[in-house]
């Protein structure tokens, strides 16, 4: 098929049930940006006892309750979509402060902007050090899950193109 061509109902269908599902949305963005969120929260904690710093460590538990709140959040969604029902709660808090003003996607996308800031700090910073084995292991199936769910997604978007 030729480019501009609208897409087959086949591929419609796998869209509009699938790739741009809340669940799909929720379970591969939004729970591993949550749990970069509390893995972060729990690097400046501990970064911050190292160093005696109670702001540091105020900051870590304040994430982590951030994140906490987002977890429960994204799961909603899946929740509300998978019970065949209209959500009342946006992926995030950041989203749903976004709802109340009439940008929840505007926002959606600084929440984004943020969990994208705090995985290079991580990194950067060289607070990646304090995760525990298992921590560790959190964060690279995190990474893994979003990075091929993102993948898959421009694979898709390009096929629907060409189609």
């Amino acid at each position: 098929m030729r480019e501009n061509q609208s897409a087959p109902e086949g591929f419609k269908k796998i869209e509009s049930s699938f790739l741009q599902s809340p669940t799909f949305q929720a379970l591969t963005i939004g729970v591993p940006f949550c749990i970069f969120k509390l893995l972060f929260g729990i690097q400046i904690i501990r970064a911050g006892t190292g160093q005696s710093s109670t702001i540091l460590v105020a900051l870590g538990w304040l994430i982590m309750a951030w994140a906490s709140v987002d977890l429960i959040m994204n799961l909603a969604r899946v929740f509300f979509e998978l019970s065949g029902r209209e959500s009342p709660v946006e992926y995030c808090t950041i989203a749903q402060a976004g709802r109340l003003l009439g940008w929840p996607r505007l926002f959606l996308a600084i929440d984004t902007f943020l969990s994208f800031s705090i995985i290079c700090i991580a990194l950067w910073s060289g607070w990646i050090r304090y995760l525990s084995t298992i921590e560790s292991y959190l964060w690279y199936a995190a990474t893994t899950l979003n990075l091929i769910s993102i993948s898959l997604v421009n694979i898709w978007l390009e096929l629907k193109r060409k189609f």
